[in-house]
């Protein structure tokens, strides 16, 4: 089982990654920053369609700030939506400012709503953390999904993920008649393989969504990771293996009845094959982003040296041994997955021994 020791610190946005954020577009003027927000006056309880309390809370600011703070989260919508095209904010208004009581980071999350099709949309206002930062641009670069963010400041902009929560997901989903098992449990061995790869940590079933996607024959599944916070941070493999959270066990059980070994081998080498076709696809951008990441403090020398020991066991690769921090870790990892696609190890998946 998999569990993480405890609370994670921020870690301050470096000059080198702003300036690798600069390069990329990723680095941009905002009129509002995260403190900003938190000058709220009133805040309630959000509950949701059936009366539970969601653990995020509506704030309200003064009458005389309230215009131009919405102006301003308007105006960062279009720049993270529309290339920083204000004309999309004509129909645009800000229905509610959502604070997460509960989160470590204490995340604003804005609801935008356009008034002529009462269609809506969220982004999220955080505070600025280094780990954050490169799980977001690992999972842009490496996964199949694009992410949306920016950074001023001590300011991180994130756009809002879509999908079911997984833990949601599982609750009143798995249970459907026309839920494609198998097809979910290939999708869960492929996001394992992803996170374990980047080392992304702590994606137990509160930290992912399910994506839905309608098929011209049946529906197809995608798992998003919507929480960063834990890239490369912990000191023990397991935390990186989505397959040992026991939140996770009940999709995990379906894959345990549905899949055989061979074919998990065969998704494992699949999902290893795209990222290694993506890392040399992004070639030039992954070597600018690992020479910044391979020069930064992003966890504790005690958690780098467990983490390293185990890596090297699993990988039999004694270079894991010399890596100095977590960014040298991912390189390595990376480079593992460019050097032999195939590789894998039998742990995966397949055991029986749950927690």
């Amino acid at each position: 089982m998999a569990i993480i020791s405890k609370k994670k610190i921020p870690f301050k946005i470096s000059d080198r990654l702003r300036t690798y954020l600069r390069k990329y577009d990723r680095l941009v003027d905002l009129p509002i920053r995260y403190m900003d927000l938190t000058r709220y006056d009133n805040s309630i309880p959000l509950y949701d369609r059936h009366g539970n309390d969601t653990l995020w809370e509506t704030v309200f600011y003064p009458q005389e700030e309230m215009s131009d703070i919405h102006f301003a989260l308007k105006k960062i919508y279009a720049i993270l939506k529309a290339d920083g095209d204000l004309g999309v904010m004509d129909h645009l208004f800000v229905d509610r400012v959502d604070l997460c009581v509960y989160g470590n980071t204490q995340p604003f999350r804005v609801r935008i709503v356009n008034h002529l099709n009462d269609n809506f949309d969220y982004f999220y206002i955080k505070q600025g953390d280094a780990s954050r930062i490169y799980g977001l641009e690992l999972e842009h670069l490496l996964s199949p999904n694009w992410i949306s963010y920016v950074v001023f400041e001590n300011t991180l902009i994130e756009e809002h993920i879509v999908g079911i929560p997984a833990e949601q997901f599982i609750k009143t989903h798995l249970q459907d008649p026309n839920l494609n098992k198998i097809r979910l449990a290939k999708e869960f061995v492929k996001f394992n393989e992803r996170c374990f790869v980047r080392l992304l940590g702590d994606m137990h079933s509160s930290n992912f969504v399910v994506d839905i996607t309608p098929d011209f024959e049946d529906v197809d599944y995608r798992l998003r990771a919507i929480d960063f916070d834990q890239q490369s941070y912990e000191g023990r493999k397991a935390v990186y293996l989505p397959q040992y959270f026991k939140q996770n066990n009940p999709i995990i059980k379906i894959g345990l009845k549905y899949l055989t070994p061979e074919s998990v081998h065969q998704y494992q080498r699949e999902e290893r094959a795209l990222i290694a076709n993506r890392v040399k696809m992004e070639k030039t951008r992954i070597d600018d982003l690992m020479e910044v990441m391979s020069g930064e403090t992003l966890s504790s020398e005690k958690n780098i040296i467990s983490l390293s020991k185990d890596l090297s066991i699993h990988y039999d690769e004694p270079d894991f041994l010399k890596c100095e921090n977590m960014g040298q870790l991912v390189r390595l990892s990376l480079d593992m997955v460019t050097k032999n696609p195939g590789l894998y190890k039998d742990e995966y998946w397949i055991s029986s021994k749950r927690s």
